[in-house]
Parts: C-alpha cells; structure tokens; sequence
C-alpha cells in the first residue's frame, strides 16, 4: 500500500511539465533525517535507491475513519511494509524488493527514542527497527542486511494512499475469484472493478482473503501498482498541469522524506522516466529459507536464505535486471484474460462435434497452445450435428470448468456428476477460435522469482 503511493508520487514526475508547475510542491513534505551520523556505509551503486516505509501510524485518521474503513487497534509505532526500490541509471527500469516486516534481523547497537535505554547488538523482527530507532536505525538495518546503499528514504500514511486514489481518479483492478475480508471490509465480486481510495485501502490491506496471508496481500498489491502507472502514465494525466498539481499535492502533502528528496529530483526522475509503463517495473520478494523461525524473545521470524539474498542485491547494486528477457509469443502471453484456475492443472477431451473434419484437431492444438493438459487425442462425438459449443464437467471441477469457458467464448457449461477430473468440450459449427489465458497468478521467473507489472494488469 505504501509503495503504491509513493510509486504514484514519482511516476507523477513523468512528462517533464517544467519547473514553475511542481516548485513548492515538496514544501508538504515532512522532513526526517534518516542518515545523521551514518559511518562505514556501502559504497554507491549503479542508479537510485528508495526505501519505502510505511508505518501503522493512525494520528492523521478520525475515528469516524478508522470506524468506517476498519483501521482499528492501537498501533504499534513500528513499519507493516518495507521495500527497496532501485531506479536503474538509465531510468528504464524500477525494480521493487519487498522485505518481510517480520524478517529476522540482529539491529546495530542505539539508543532506544521510546525508552532512552542503550541497547547493544541484538535480534528482532525487521520492523522493531522503526520502533526503537526511528527512520536513522530502519534505514541502518536495512543497509546493513543488503548491502545496498540507501539515497533516498519515503515514508507514507493511510491518508496519503487515499487521497492519491481519489485525485487520480481511481484506479482499475480485476479477479478472477470473489474476494471477501472481513477484516480490512472488503468485499469484491468477481471480474473488473474501479476502486476509489477507501476502496483500494481495502483491497491492498486484505490479509484473510484465502490462505495466501501476506503472499496474497503482496501479490495484490503488485497488481495494484501496476495498474495505478499504467493509469498515470496512458490517462494524459501527467500532461495537464491542473491535474498533475492536484494529484502531486494530494500524494506529497502526507509524506515524509529525507531533506534530499524536493523539486529537482522530482524534476529529474520525471524528465527521466517519460517512457515508463507497467512493463518497466519488476517485483520480487527477499528469498526465504524459514518462514517460521523461533527466536527466544521475540518469537516466530521470517530467515532469509543468505545465499539467494545476497545475490538477488548484488543484482541491485550492480543495477541488473531481476526478472529475465521474456523469450518470443510472450507478448501475446501478457494480452491473454486472467483465470482463476491455472490452465496447465486443467484436463481438457475434445470432441468434435461437427461433420468438419480437423475441427477437433484444431481445437485440441489451440487449447493447448494457451497452456490447457489437453489429451492431444481428440474424438468425434456421438453427436454430429452441434452448433454451439460445450463443456461438460464434474461440479466438484466447476472452478476449472469457468476458467476453461473463458478460452471458449460462448460456450455451454454442462454439469454432469460423477464424470470426474478431466472436463470434455465437443466443438460445435459455431466455433470460432480459442482465447488465450492466463492465471490469476502469474508465474514468477528467474532465478529471483520476478514478475513484470503489465503481468499482473487487467485484459
């Protein structure tokens, strides 16, 4: 949630609208010193580093807000979402680490801000760090942990996100699935959906959604992010200064930032970044080796896998791609519609209802082709007369049945019960062509697990 509005701040710099129409605009900021007294820090790299902070702070919320879209509880004074984003030095490329608030990490020793007690070197979760140290020992342990060195330090509220929503003029999200969370309230239908500010708090919140827990919260908010630059980048927003001011103020009025961080990088990144669109962003998350390591005192943590980490930052810091050259038909890939089940886990039969010969053949091939487990042995029906195409299937199967009707437009759905795992669809006369898809989830690849934002938009 976190990142996607401060993502929203910098891709808002983008068209190179000119000086007069953003100065002023970073005197909203509210200004930390994250980087006082830092010494021994690793060297600078190849590009732009930004960590991304977002604390659980609710001091700008009502409590008719927190009432209304479920930001109860008493906060903690800590970080719920931490993430380095690396601007490549050619400014074509944003690369978004998320970082595990519960990671297990060993904080350098400080003076405690809440308590005033000295600690010396121990272990906690990652997002203890903001608690006893502020903004300076996050971005330390942060720094320490990658060995990334730290430029630039964001950090956003509840209130800033929703505001951005609404200035941009919402943004436009899509599932394959009802998605219902009665903690955070919400509450989606399946298919395509525009969600203004209080509804996109929810839907980049949700944590109960099904048993993906902080998985399925990420995986959102990596759709979200997507959708949210290509609805800033393809709208003309960025070319209307009326606009630009309206949603920059909206973005930058609840943020704070490191002195550093004002008009003429804002200038710079948007200069930089004219051409950038969903396709330039890759996210990952850190590798993990324990999701549920105990440590005494502090209880379960999330380890990293130390080899794998230290690789996927050595990549940043030499400002290497994460997600790999997608190899040729992937383009078409990226247009195909998103389905809830995964067509590979789908056991297709055909049948070729018609007297056209090669129709079955040619059906069987294009379900195959879009990633369907067809048989690649297609039979004639007993029924050589069908004009519209259908699919019968076992109801227990109904969710891969709909997923499968999305690649056949027009298609009869027929449940028969008892008739197993594999779905039959009996081409009819009517029959056009396959649809491509994809799943909900997208596959990650690399050997960082990447994915690309235009992967995750709505088709």
């Amino acid at each position: 949630m976190r990142l996607v509005t401060t993502l929203s701040v910098l891709v808002l710099g983008v068209g190179g609208i000119g000086h007069a129409l953003v100065t002023g605009l970073d005197s909203g900021i509210g200004r930390v010193d994250p980087f006082r007294d830092m010494k021994n820090r690793p060297e600078d790299g190849n590009g732009m580093n930004i960590l991304l902070v977002g604390t659980d702070g609710r001091d700008t919320i009502t409590k008719e807000e927190r009432r209304k879209y479920r930001l109860g509880g008493a906060p903690c004074r800590c970080t719920d979402t931490i993430m380095l984003v690396h601007i490549s030095e050619d400014r074509e490329r944003a690369s978004i680490v998320s970082l595990p608030r519960d990671s297990y990490v060993e904080i350098p020793a400080h003076t405690d801000l809440t308590t005033g007690k000295r600690h010396g070197l121990h272990a906690v979760k990652l997002n203890a760090a903001y608690t006893e140290g502020g903004p300076a020992l996050t971005v330390r342990t942060v720094e320490d942990l990658t060995k990334v060195k730290v430029d630039h330090y964001l950090e956003v509220d509840f209130r800033s996100f929703m505001k951005t929503v609404d200035a941009i003029g919402g943004v436009e999200v899509c599932t394959a699935r009802p998605l219902k969370d009665t903690h955070s309230g919400l509450d989606l239908k399946a298919g395509t959906h525009r969600l203004d500010g209080a509804k996109a708090l929810q839907y980049v919140r949700a944590r109960h959604v099904d048993g993906a827990a902080d998985l399925g919260r990420m995986q959102r908010q990596q759709r979200f992010v997507a959708a949210l630059v290509q609805q800033a980048t393809g709208s003309g927003m960025l070319l209307n200064p009326v606009k630009f001011r309206q949603v920059s103020t909206a973005a930058l009025n609840s943020v704070r930032a490191d002195r550093g961080f004002g008009t003429n990088q804002l200038l710079t990144l948007g200069k930089a970044m004219r051409s950038f669109t969903p396709a330039s962003t890759e996210f990952v998350s850190v590798p993990v080796k324990d999701p549920s390591f105990p440590v005494k005192g502090v209880g379960s943590t999330v380890k990293w896998d130390p080899v794998k980490a230290e690789r996927l930052f050595r990549a940043l810091r030499e400002d290497k791609p994460l997600a790999p050259e997608r190899p040729r038909g992937a383009a078409s890939a990226r247009a195909a519609k998103v389905v809830d089940v995964p067509p590979r886990q789908i056991r297709v039969q055909v049948y070729n209802g018609t007297r056209l010969d090669g129709l079955g053949s040619r059906v069987d091939t294009a379900l195959k082709a879009t990633g369907f487990n067809t048989t690649r042995a297609p039979l004639n029906a007993g029924d050589r007369k069908v004009k519209r195409t259908f699919i019968t299937y076992d109801p227990r199967w109904d969710r891969s049945a709909r997923s499968l009707a999305v690649a056949l437009p027009g298609a009869e759905l027929r449940p028969v019960k008892g008739q197993g795992p594999t779905l039959e669809v009996t081409a009819g006369s009517g029959f056009t062509s396959v649809t491509p898809v994809r799943a909900d989830t997208p596959r990650a690849r690399g050997a960082f697990g990447a994915i690309t934002g235009d992967e995750v938009l709505c088709r």
